[in-house]
């Protein structure tokens, strides 16, 4: 049996999950998770994403999505990076560690990881 303390943090984190997913936030994270996608690591990458943005709560900062329809041959996993009033940053042949990187560099400081992009 769970407590009401127990109740409330599993309410909490799964609110933040659904508010990185749908959140209104002015940066929008969309993995490409098309079956190709997915078979080159496109999960690991959603999953490093959405860990990142909860550990550091980021969820009203960022929000991370897929579209089956992203995806650029030999480039997989794909990844783009929307801010308002900025260009997209398209990120290529991305993994979880990459996702780390991106989230610290790119989300929270700002700067598109040049080597990651087209």
């Amino acid at each position: 049996m769970k407590t009401l303390a127990e109740l409330a943090a599993l309410r909490d984190k799964a609110r933040n999950q659904v508010a990185m997913r749908e959140g209104k936030a002015k940066t929008k994270i969309v993995v490409g998770m098309g079956t190709q996608g997915i078979d080159a690591g496109a999960r690991d990458v959603l999953l490093a994403f959405a860990k990142e943005l909860d550990k550091d709560n980021l969820f009203e900062t960022a929000v991370v999505t897929q579209n089956a329809a992203l995806a650029i041959d030999g480039k997989l996993p794909v990844v783009e990076v929307y801010e308002d009033g900025k260009k997209t940053a398209t990120y290529v042949n991305m993994t979880a560690d990459k996702a780390v990187k991106v989230v610290n560099d790119h989300i929270k400081g700002g700067k598109v990881v040049a080597d990651y992009t087209l």
